[in-house]
């Protein structure tokens, strides 16, 4: 990653390619860093999907998140919407880490492991 002084001092647009990725310096339609995050991503993952319950930040509402998914970020989206319908609650996906509101632990380790993930139950 280039210093704060190269990312300040860098080109922006170009009239002739249009805007620039500030990372690699390509143009946005030619840049591939948004891939590259997710190959290192899944690379980094180690097969286990790991599910706690956390409360930090949410004014004391209690949400589980789903760790450690082994799948790029479209299938991803597909299995939150299935996770969140078989729940009946609401959720989000943020940064690989899908989000279901309240204690839904037992039905969500239940159904991924109906769907072949291995899961642990992570802290308290």
């Amino acid at each position: 990653m280039a210093s704060m002084q190269d990312q300040l001092r860098g080109l922006v647009y170009s009239t002739e390619h249009g805007d620039i990725c500030p990372e690699c310096r390509e143009s946005i339609g030619q840049c591939r860093c948004d891939e590259n995050a997710e190959q290192q991503r899944l690379a980094a993952l180690d097969g286990i999907v790991r599910l706690r319950r956390e409360t930090k930040g949410r004014k004391g509402k209690g949400v589980t998140l789903i760790e450690g998914v082994p799948l790029a970020d479209e299938a991803l989206k597909t299995l939150a919407k299935a996770l969140k319908k078989r729940c009946g609650t609401g959720g989000a996906l943020k940064e690989g880490v899908i989000e279901i509101q309240g204690d839904q632990r037992d039905v969500l380790k239940t159904e991924l492991e109906q769907r072949g993930y291995r899961v642990k139950l992570s802290g308290g």
